[in-house]
């Protein structure tokens, strides 16, 4: 296992960092400066990138958009190409994760990790830059987001209708952002649904559905209580059975469809 290969230094459950003997909140503090590292290194690389734009003075109709990976991870393991503890963190030979410490406070104020669909798990920043198509820069938008949102904003922005058919003429899933960057319009949506490994959840203007693989679903007023500390299921059970039968629809029919792509493969 990993924990074994790893050794007593990795701690596979968040607890008190008082309570870490002294090598295992080196080993911890190691391996946080390596992931601060990556994000340093990105962020050079990133801007490397504008600088070029700027250099060639592209950066006005340039559109930019940055997002994370969701969920900071709470997982530990060795993949396949192993990990050896003699040489230098984090360089090719290594392989160490971030751990559940680490990840609660990365997803700090959020519920959970990734795997999981609570808003830890979900939740991501993401950032548009382009001066050319946004008329109100600086500002901070509270439409919610999906990364399938990403394809349509790209095809609007170059003046593409941005549909495309699929197996039996299914459109291809997600919105054009492009409204919300030059005004406060929102972009409607009738539901934005999440089943992964078990967990899954269904969120429906501000009210969201979820649940962890193999517990019962809790309600969530996301306008009010973004953190999902307050279950309001026992307070609405009507709703409770409205979402869930709107989240049991879009499994059946991403079934269906994943049979009809299947079927339409050459």
């Amino acid at each position: 296992t990993a924990k074994k290969i790893l050794g007593s230094q990795e701690v596979i459950v968040p607890v008190a960092w008082d309570s870490l003997a002294a090598e295992q909140q080196q080993f911890q503090s190691m391996k946080m400066a390596i992931h601060a590292a990556m994000v340093y290194r990105m962020d050079q690389e990133i801007g490397k990138l504008l600088a070029q734009l700027r250099k060639m003075e592209a950066m006005k109709d340039t559109l930019i958009l940055f997002l994370s990976d969701n969920g900071a991870s709470a997982e530990i393991m060795v993949r396949g190409d192993g990990h050896d503890p003699k040489a230098p963190a984090g360089s090719a030979a290594t392989h160490l994760c971030l751990g559940a410490g680490w990840s609660t406070t990365a997803n700090t104020p959020f519920r959970r990790h990734k795997v999981w669909v609570h808003e830890g798990g979900i939740a991501t920043p993401f950032i548009v830059h382009w001066p050319g198509g946004n008329e109100r820069q600086g500002e901070l938008r509270q439409q919610p987001a999906h990364v399938i949102d990403v394809v349509p904003t790209i095809l609007a922005a170059a003046g593409h209708p941005g549909t495309r058919a699929g197996a039996k003429g299914a459109t291809a899933p997600g919105k054009s952002l492009l409204p919300v960057f030059g005004s406060k319009t929102a972009v409607h949506r009738d539901s934005t649904w999440w089943m992964h490994e078990g967990n899954r959840a269904i969120r429906v203007g501000d009210w969201k559905l979820v649940a962890a693989k193999g517990d019962p679903w809790s309600l969530y007023d996301l306008k009010n209580d973004r953190t999902e500390t307050k279950d309001l299921a026992s307070e609405k059970p009507t709703l409770v059975k409205r979402l869930t039968a709107t989240w049991e629809k879009h499994w059946e029919q991403f079934q269906q469809d994943a049979r009809d792509g299947l079927q339409a493969t050459p």
